[in-house]
């Protein structure tokens, strides 16, 4: 198959793809039009608020991705995840627990890092350690649900990573989760000559033409991928938060023993309630005599894998990824839920 014939394929399935989630977007408006017709605004405009609210982080990702593949210094940030597997899963997971991305606005980046042929393995490292914590995430987290609780979610990010870096590392040398990404999504494993290929970095890419034409093209292109996923995740949490109201959601939390912790798990892998917004809610259910464990499991699912997250997740990569994904979302904080409530009590 020639290179033209590869291209038009990929912008026939790229069609195809936005029509899907296009017309499964008035789908549901439509729905929501006939049967609740007093929802539609509400629906929009969360919508609205809930995209602008992610645009500097998404914006900024983009930015940072488009900037690397326009100067060259992707083969740099390739370099900076090269070297021994193990270290290299250590080094991510922690960078992921600092970074100031959240579930969403570190795809792009995921894209890029995965396109530039970097390993799977730590790319899963960073990815998982990422949304459950940063510098910001850690003082508010300190300040309402206390230093201890903070201290354990920072240590819960880079245990998380790790496992699912290690993991992935096993699975892929016997084989298994080779070229993760979607066809037409960067270009998967090929992209590994980035790695091995030292190129001159252009720090001022702007003064080419064509290098300014490659920053317009991955920047719009990463733009439109991720703008029509994450529109259509947020219409859905709009649907979550019209139909399964807070209570409902805390009212499954309370109770003693290893059960409340594994419904916070459960609960809390496509909850809307994640990041900044639950943490005060998680603070009164705490005071209402809600276990600590539960609270730490619930805020750990929600940051890794909330309904954003995932969609933005499954449009990237194949659903063997995908399902792994979740796998380590479901079985990481369950488990953190329970060394917390060990250790907090």
């Amino acid at each position: 198959m020639t290179a033209l014939a590869l291209q038009l394929r990929r912008i026939g399935t790229s069609a195809r793809q936005v029509d899907r989630v296009f017309l499964a977007s008035m789908a549901i408006l439509a729905a929501v039009y006939l049967l609740d017709p007093s929802q539609l605004v509400p629906s929009v405009a969360f919508t609205l608020d809930a995209f602008v609210g992610t645009a500097p982080y998404l914006l900024l990702s983009i930015a940072i991705a488009a900037y690397a593949t326009a100067s060259g210094a992707d083969n740099l940030i390739s370099r900076a995840f090269a070297g021994h597997p193990v270290r290299m899963v250590f080094t991510a997971a922690a960078f992921g627990a600092l970074s100031p991305f959240c579930s969403c606005g570190v795809i792009p980046l995921i894209a890029a890092l995965l396109a530039m042929g970097v390993p799977l393995a730590p790319v899963m490292a960073f990815w998982l350690a990422s949304p459950v914590i940063d510098p910001a995430m850690f003082v508010l987290t300190a300040g309402t649900l206390g230093t201890d609780f903070a201290v354990i979610k920072m240590i819960a990010a880079i245990a998380l990573g790790l496992m699912g870096g290690f993991v992935t590392m096993w699975l892929v040398a016997r084989g298994f989760l080779s070229d993760p990404l979607r066809e037409g999504v960067g270009n998967g494993g090929c992209g590994g000559a980035k790695v091995r290929t030292h190129k001159d970095v252009i720090w001022k890419f702007w003064q080419e033409g064509e290098r300014m034409t490659k920053f317009s093209k991955s920047a719009l292109s990463n733009m439109m991928f991720l703008g029509k996923w994450l529109a259509f995740a947020f219409l859905l949490e709009s649907m979550m938060v019209a139909y399964i109201p807070a209570e409902s959601v805390s009212g499954l939390l309370g109770g003693e023993g290893i059960g409340p912790i594994a419904i916070a798990t459960i609960v809390g892998v496509p909850a809307y309630l994640n990041g900044y917004a639950a943490l005060p809610i998680m603070e009164g259910l705490i005071a209402q005599g809600m276990q600590s464990g539960a609270a730490m499991a619930f805020l750990v699912a929600g940051g890794v894998s909330s309904i954003p997250a995932a969609i933005a997740v499954f449009a990237l990569v194949k659903r063997p990824v995908f399902a792994l994904y979740l796998a380590y979302a479901l079985f990481g904080s369950f488990a953190i839920g329970v060394i917390s409530q060990v250790w907090l009590g």
